[in-house]
Formats: structure tokens, sequence, C-alpha cells
């Protein structure tokens, strides 16, 4: 299922300190990134790099492979006509601009889902589901986390 991933995936799979949504989200990735399924946006990739930068504190070696990795998934650009499809959202529905964006993105991509742990679960948008990959029951054990390198 087509599914735009939401910045905190992609933070979470190099977050050591969450070792459960680590794994997590390291399984969702390179699951949607293998069937084809996995779309970003700009938006996305440039606030994972400046989380990457400031709290993660990664190499920008280890940043540049991420983006590289990343860009194996459909990027949807941020564009004056998305922005204006997140205003109407975002007068709407009140949320905030970025969130907006972000299922703008989704929804003019095709998505039939955006997972992300910070907007509503179960709610719909344009034909867009919001679905926290968080929430899902988990068939990964608590165990030992991944490495990041695993999205390789």
């Amino acid at each position: 299922m087509r599914s735009l991933l939401d910045t905190n995936l992609l933070v979470y799979a190099d977050s050591a300190d969450e070792p459960i949504k680590q794994r997590r989200a390291i399984d969702v990735i390179k699951q949607h990134r293998a069937a084809g399924t996995a779309v970003l946006s700009t938006q996305v990739l440039q606030e994972f790099v400046n989380v990457a930068l400031r709290k993660l504190r990664l190499p920008p070696a280890l940043i540049r492979q991420r983006l590289g990795f990343y860009g194996g998934c459909e990027v949807v650009p941020a564009t004056g006509e998305l922005m204006a499809g997140a205003l109407d959202l975002h007068v709407l529905h009140s949320f905030s601009f970025y969130d907006a964006l972000i299922l703008q993105a989704a929804i003019v991509s095709g998505c039939q889902q955006l997972l992300s742990e910070d907007m509503q679960h179960g709610a719909t948008f344009g034909g867009v589901r919001i679905v926290n990959p968080f929430m899902a029951p988990q068939s990964v054990p608590a165990t030992e986390p991944q490495s990041p390198a695993r999205l390789r």
C-alpha cells in the first residue's frame, strides 16, 4: 500500500534511545522501500537532516548515506501548488501548516496512508488514512535494536 513516511519514522530509525521504536521504524522503512510503496516529501527529508544534525548529532557522511538510501523512494517536491493545497487543509482542519504540507504531499502522490505518530491515528483526509505505525500490533520482539546500518 502506497504510504508517505513522516519524519518521525526516519528519525527513530537512527535513534538508539528508543530501541523498540527504532526497530519498528527500520522494519517499516525497509518493507515499504523494498515493495516500492515508500513515498517521502522534500519537507520530510529536510526535517530529517535537521534533526539528524542537531539532535542525533549524526556525522554528515552518514546523513548523506541515508539520503542516498531514501533517494530510492519516490520524493514529492514542495511546490507552490502543494503549499496552496496545504494551506486549504490548514484552514479547513486546523492542522499546523507543516502537518498539512505532509498530508497534502500524501494526497497528491496517491498514497492510501500517511505513516505518522504525530497526527490523529485512524483519521482520513482526502482519501489518505493516518496510521501510527507504532500503535499497530508489532511482530517484532523487544530485543536488542538493529543497527541503523541495516537500512542499506
